[in-house]
């Protein structure tokens, strides 16, 4: 640069320029105040919040407490400690850990044989579907009237009665089933009140009760009959099996008829199922207690004429069949629900002079006779 300038004057005016620029710069900052008094003099700026404060306001302590969050059961102390791993268990003794095996094996193979059991008797005894065919008779149509009013009408048709179930039980293997002590000592405490009336005022008719029964030939005819007898009848039947029928005098029995013995029961059952086999209800519906006759029925006692006392084997009240085809469960017009309340009655009626509804039983020539009532029934 400085050969390319040679004049001296040009040099001259560049010093110069130089020289004021430093005189300049020297004079400007020698007109500014100090720093600490600028500082000291000044506004101090101020200090941003963090976190900026909310628009709507500072929360108090009672918004922070009422909205903080609640602690989660999660976090209780009892629920972890739960959780937490408790201290290692002593392990068992080896005769007990040994006992427990074995209890478990015996277990799991009675498991095994119960629906191994269950597995064979449903492929052995299970039943077949059955088709059902009904069979109906038919009528034929009416003859057609000459003047042609009234035209031929369809074919009418008869369905078949429904035989009753109860009349055909399951074969079953009979199973003596005790009598408890408190029933029996309520029956034999009726019969002492009937034999004591019989001994004194009829005995001729007390030489006709039976012999006590047997509880093998009581549970073959349950078997037999597809029911279960009353308790209170068993053990009137192990008092006495019925009536003996004697050549010149009318067996013991209850109201005009003769008590059967186990056997003539069974008989007598079989003998009104052969008679009438069949449910007269409609729609799938039996109606047992308002037919002539229905296996469930249990004929204790015979007239001689076709008409018995039954034991409904449900209900366990007393009823009536007659040969008229009619069943009541009011025998002598008065209701009477158990095998037991006859009893009592009975020996109420003979030891009081009253009587059962329309019957009255009374001695005549030391026999047991049965008389209508001269007042009226008493329900």
């Amino acid at each position: 640069m400085r050969r390319l300038i040679r004049s001296r004057g040009v040099w001259l005016a560049l010093v110069a320029a130089l020289a004021a620029a430093v005189t300049i710069v020297v004079f400007v900052r020698s007109r500014r105040p100090p720093t600490d008094t600028v500082q000291r003099s000044e506004t101090p700026a101020p200090v941003e919040q963090w976190p900026p404060a909310p628009i709507l306001g500072t929360p108090t302590a009672a918004d922070l407490s009422r909205f903080a969050a609640r602690p989660s059961v999660l976090d209780r102390p009892g629920f972890i400690k739960f959780f937490e791993p408790g201290e290692p268990r002593k392990p068992l003794e080896e005769p007990v850990r040994r006992r427990l095996v074995r209890w478990g094996m015996a277990g799991f193979a009675l498991f095994l044989l119960v629906v191994g059991t269950q597995v064979l008797e449903n492929m052995v005894f299970a039943k077949e579907t059955e088709t059902v065919v009904h069979e109906y008779s038919f009528t034929g149509y009416p003859a057609d009237v000459p003047n042609g009013d009234n035209p031929p009408q369809p074919a009418t048709y008869e369905k078949p009665p429904k035989a009753d179930e109860d009349c055909a039980p399951r074969s079953a293997d009979p199973r003596v089933r005790k009598v408890s002590a408190k029933v029996t000592r309520a029956v034999n405490r009726q019969w002492r009140r009937i034999e004591t009336w019989l001994k004194t005022n009829a005995p001729t008719t007390y030489r006709t009760l039976g012999e006590p029964g047997d509880a093998e030939a009581i549970a073959a005819a349950e078997a037999h009959m597809g029911v279960r007898f009353p308790n209170d009848l068993r053990a009137s039947l192990l008092r006495h099996d019925g009536s003996v029928f004697p050549e010149d005098s009318w067996p013991f029995g209850f109201l005009g008829h003769a008590n059967l013995n186990v056997r003539e029961i069974r008989d007598e059952w079989s003998s009104l199922c052969a008679v009438d086999g069949e449910d007269e209800g409609e729609e799938g519906f039996s109606l047992p207690r308002q037919e002539w006759w229905d296996g469930r029925m249990i004929p204790f006692a015979a007239d001689g004429s076709g008409d018995n006392l039954v034991i409904d084997s449900l209900m366990r009240d007393v009823g009536e069949t007659d040969h008229e085809g009619t069943m009541s469960f009011t025998p002598a017009e008065v209701p009477i629900r158990s095998y037991y309340a006859l009893l009592k009655r009975t020996a109420d009626a003979m030891e009081n002079g009253g009587s059962i509804g329309s019957w009255k039983p009374r001695a005549v020539g030391g026999e047991l006779a049965w008389d209508a009532a001269e007042t009226p029934p008493s329900r």
